[in-house]
């Protein structure tokens, strides 16, 4: 009875000996493969630029990345919406990181180490857009440096840039004002362009930059009342419809026209210089002349819009506006 007893109590151990031992070959297994997919991912991860609207087979292994941080996106290959919004979240939470929605070299390394280890938490700064649609112009995702804002598409109701900074380049003005501010992208960009002026014996000032909505409540009811609707809706925005309020817009001017924000700055050579040099640092003339039809507004030769160098380059390249060259994408 007792050599009965002792049998069965060896074959209990035995069975649970290898049991442990089978668990323990799996989880060295799952934890084997998730780390040979996390480094299969960061090693197939391109260091080239990609912005919303583009596709390539790079773009896959971003998002698996993405998925595997904890983003709740999908697997579309093309840089759509959800990915955009990922992007910028981990961009918002981050330090030393340009919050743009922009994928590029900097992020391949911020989503390498996140793959580490997880430092984030998804959607904590932004909300994910309703829509996967990135052929849509609806501002989800007022962050992105290519959102088109104009009389059809509106900012987020009391949307204010976390990161505004006063950029370190000559202004007409002395006092501590608003205007002065740039999200910081922008203000980073503006300086090295200011710097690349000066270099050609150029006089530039900056004269408007950032413009809350409350204040562009003002600004346009001016015009209604000094011009009438017709005229403000043609040389004003509509608050919430003001590319100002981005953070990254900076109107500039030169001692030549007074500072003033006149057609005439455009035959400046300052402005002449702009108009060939501003893409060079991601910058963009907003409203282009010839293109009122499309952009509802009246030539603007002053009007400075941060999109990041590369879209800057092709919509320079192609004499486009900010609407062709995001419908272009599509």
């Amino acid at each position: 009875m007792k050599k009965w007893i002792v049998l069965c109590v060896s074959a209990i151990l035995l069975l649970s000996a290898c049991s442990n031992n089978e668990e323990a070959t799996k989880q060295a297994n799952t934890n084997e493969a998730t780390e040979n997919n996390n480094e299969t991912t960061t090693n197939e991860l391109t260091e080239e630029t990609i912005v919303k609207g583009e596709e390539g087979d790079a773009v896959p292994m971003i998002q698996q990345a993405l998925i595997d941080i904890g983003y709740d996106v999908e697997e579309t290959g093309v840089l759509d919406s959800y990915t955009v919004w990922a992007l910028t979240d981990m961009q918002l939470q981050l330090e030393d990181i340009a919050t743009t929605g922009i994928y590029d070299k900097a992020m391949k390394q911020v989503i390498e180490e996140q793959l580490d280890q997880t430092t984030v938490e998804p959607a904590a700064k932004l909300d994910r857009p309703d829509s996967n649609d990135h052929l849509s112009l609806a501002i989800d995702n007022p962050y992105e440096v290519l959102a088109l804002v104009n009389k059809s598409n509106a900012l987020p109701e009391g949307f204010e840039p976390e990161d505004l900074t006063v950029p370190d380049v000559r202004f007409p003005f002395e006092e501590d004002d608003p205007k002065k501010q740039l999200r910081k992208v922008a203000a980073d960009a503006l300086e090295e362009l200011f710097e690349a002026s000066e270099a050609e014996g150029l006089n530039l000032f900056a004269q408007s930059g950032y413009r809350s909505y409350d204040r562009q409540v003002a600004v346009f009811a001016a015009n209604v009342e000094k011009h009438g609707e017709e005229h403000a809706n043609t040389y004003s925005a509509r608050p919430g419809e003001s590319e100002h309020q981005t953070g990254l817009v900076m109107d500039v001017t030169t001692d030549e026209v007074g500072f003033d924000l006149i057609v005439e700055f455009g035959e400046t050579d300052e402005g002449k210089w702009l108009k060939d040099n501003a893409h060079e640092y991601g910058f963009i003339i907003r409203y282009p002349e010839g293109k009122e039809d499309i952009t509802k507004y009246q030539y603007e030769p002053w009007h400075l819009r941060y999109v990041g160098e590369q879209a800057a380059t092709e919509i320079y390249e192609k004499e486009m506006t900010l609407e062709e060259y995001l419908e272009a994408k599509q």
